[in-house]
């Protein structure tokens, strides 16, 4: 088939290149210069099935502008006109029966997934920076009791992991400060932390040598669906902030839409609407200043919801929830908390200051669905294909999502369930 992508962040380049594995003719329309460029940039690195669970409560909660709560969604400020709706929709989806399906389908597609990058990273002996094993750390006995329900649903899927002592953590990472508090920790085996952005440059790589072709600086205007089988998009190749040639059509048997939040817009044309919201995280990246005080592979910290992990000879914190900020405007709160976690456990890990030191600070929006999981299969209309709204967890979810994409589109069964994502669920 003649199939179009729409977007080459990690989900969009990593469904090319599953897609033109298949003998697909495929083409790749990104209005940026080159891949991961938004979204992937300098999102969170873990892939580790398990770091998804509901480690700090097992209800989801809101916190205003002034509170200092970690573990909720933070609002910037009053929500307005649609947001509203949304938000009463994220709370009910973390409640009740509806919590536990939710959260056993997301464990099934991260393992999944993870499992899809291993196999594709070994095979294709590609070279990018990533690292084994992760911990779950708990300061306190209160918060290792508060994750017993996430431990219970690790449990029931099979997801392989062992409780630690504080004594057993520090063996495992014996750069942790020895005078932060530590009740214990959980150990997640398998593939745990990588490099998104890296990754990502070398599957379009994989993607080219299949015949995927990339068409960069170019921006899909519309979207048309005909009497016939297949789809028209009507694109414009674009020259810095004006259009470098008029829009043209081109028609694709079938046309998979990537392109996280610019979906929603592209979509309401054709009478598809997505009901999602951006959510920001936050990232800090720097070099490793005493490798003997830096992770040897990547730790999350329970009580706020931040990760550490090492990426070769860099280091990279990320977290946060917060929404209603505007698109690149960095939260103070945020990039505190990020820091003071990092000190907290790796003092001394990364240079911050002085001449030699140099830290990016990155915010990006995570497109999400009130429910947490991906719109991920055939919408109701034929030819459009979706596989959006991952969330925070894109790049766990990413190599999973584009080989069942591939598969769904095929006609064959998937290797794992997942009628929880169908775009179907959200009228679509």
């Amino acid at each position: 088939m003649k199939v179009a992508v729409i977007g080459a962040g990690v989900v969009g380049t990593t469904t090319a290149f599953e897609l033109a594995q298949d003998g697909h003719e495929v083409t790749v329309f990104e209005r940026r210069s080159t891949v991961a460029e938004e979204a992937s940039f300098a999102s969170g690195a873990l892939v580790a099935a398990g770091w998804t669970s509901p480690w700090n409560s097992p209800e989801r909660s809101l916190r205003m502008p002034w509170s200092s709560r970690a573990d909720a969604l933070k609002l910037a400020q009053l929500p307005r006109g649609g947001e509203w709706r949304w938000l009463w929709r994220w709370l009910q989806a973390g409640k009740g029966e509806y919590q536990a399906a939710r959260h056993q389908q997301i464990h099934q597609l991260v393992r999944y997934s993870q499992e899809r990058l291993q196999s594709i990273t070994e095979a294709l002996q590609l070279n990018h920076d990533r690292s084994p094993g992760m911990l779950i750390l708990w300061r306190t006995a209160r918060q290792a009791e508060q994750s017993r329900i996430a431990l219970q649903h690790m449990k029931d899927l099979g997801i392989q992991h062992r409780e630690l002592s504080a004594e057993q953590a520090r063996a495992l990472e014996p750069a942790i400060n020895a005078e932060t508090p530590l009740h214990g920790a959980v150990e997640l085996i398998g593939e745990a932390a990588a490099n998104c952005r890296e990754f990502v440059l070398s599957i379009r790589d994989q993607a080219r040598e299949l015949g995927c072709h990339f068409a960069f600086n170019t921006t899909v205007e519309s979207i048309q669906t005909k009497t016939a089988r297949g789809v028209e998009l009507r694109v414009s190749a674009t020259g810095g902030n004006r259009t470098a040639m008029p829009g043209e059509i081109q028609s694709f048997d079938a046309v998979v839409v990537c392109a996280g939040l610019h979906s929603t817009a592209m979509l309401r044309p054709l009478g598809l609407r997505l009901p999602m919201q951006p959510i920001y995280s936050h990232s800090l990246s720097a070099a490793i200043r005493e490798p003997l005080d830096a992770p040897q592979s990547a730790v999350l910290d329970a009580a706020h919801g931040v990760s550490i992990a090492r990426l070769g000879q860099r280091i990279r914190v990320a977290g946060g929830n917060d929404f209603g900020i505007p698109t690149g405007q960095l939260s103070p709160a945020t990039l505190r908390r990020l820091y003071a976690v990092l000190s907290d456990w790796f003092p001394g890990a990364v240079r911050l200051g002085g001449p030699r030191g140099s830290v990016q600070e990155w915010q990006g929006p995570q497109a999400s669905l009130p429910d947490g999981l991906p719109a991920l299969g055939a919408s109701k209309l034929p030819g459009v294909w979706l596989n959006v709204g991952h969330g925070n967890a894109g790049w766990s979810m990413a190599c999973g999502s584009a080989r069942i994409l591939a598969d769904q589109l095929a006609g064959r069964s998937p290797d794992v369930g997942v009628a929880g994502c169908s775009p179907r669920r959200l009228g679509l």
